[in-house]
């Protein structure tokens, strides 16, 4: 919360949210994983027009 609020503070962007919701964290525990999640990284962004989180996508909830 406390981050949140500064960054509101310092952008004068009061009470607006700030981090993606379900998001989650991940420990990565070899390389294997490390490489997947780092293909992730790089071929995600292709896909968010698609993505049931996107403003113009219907939400599923």
């Amino acid at each position: 919360m406390a981050v949140t609020k500064r960054i509101n503070i310092l952008r004068d962007t009061p009470s607006v949210p700030i981090w993606q919701r379900n998001y989650y964290e991940h420990i990565i525990r070899n390389q294997v994983a490390l490489h997947k999640i780092r293909e992730y990284v790089q071929i995600n962004p292709q896909s968010w027009n698609c993505d049931q989180l996107h403003p113009d996508n219907p939400s599923k909830w």
